[in-house]
């Protein structure tokens, strides 16, 4: 019996796919390509729960900020500046036609920057604007607790 190295295996069997530096594809098509799509057809390339969200159809403010981006594509066409897209909108889902953007997403505090990137595309606007902060804990101070009324202060 032969014994084959792991190595081998993986590529015998297809598991390592190279693809030149730089170029994303989404399930094997181009951000170019996802770009061009319309709607429907990205549907069927997406997981189940954005395709059920997206099947849904959009809510009145999802449906505004589409628009604010349709508009601001159109004026960087025209040869005006960009303007900032400010949205509370967490759960709508990353379409191809947002790739490129910056859409400040509110996080419960502030606005967050969030920059589109072909990677992005099938998640959800909150992913990317995190509501939580880790907690970093300090030393305890004077008369924080029992043990602590033994450390002398600094006179």
């Amino acid at each position: 019996m032969v014994r084959r190295k792991k190595k081998d295996f993986k590529k015998e069997r297809g598991f390592i796919s190279f693809k030149k530096k730089g170029e994303f594809k989404y399930r094997g098509i181009s951000a170019e390509a996802l770009e061009k799509m319309s709607i429907d057809e990205f549907k069927k390339l997406i997981p189940s729960r954005q395709k059920r969200s997206l099947n849904r159809g959009f809510t009145k403010m999802q449906e505004t900020l589409l628009t604010k981006i349709r508009k601001t594509e159109k004026a960087e066409e025209d040869g005006k500046r960009q303007k900032l897209i400010k949205t509370h909108v967490r759960d709508l889902v990353i379409l191809p036609e947002m790739i490129g953007y910056t859409i400040n997403v509110y996080n419960g505090k502030t606005f967050v920057p969030v920059t589109v990137k072909p990677q992005m595309v099938s998640h959800y606007l909150g992913e990317f604007s995190h509501t939580r902060v880790p907690i970093k804990h300090g030393s305890p101070g004077i008369g924080a607790s029992r043990s602590s009324m033994a450390v002398g202060s600094k006179k």
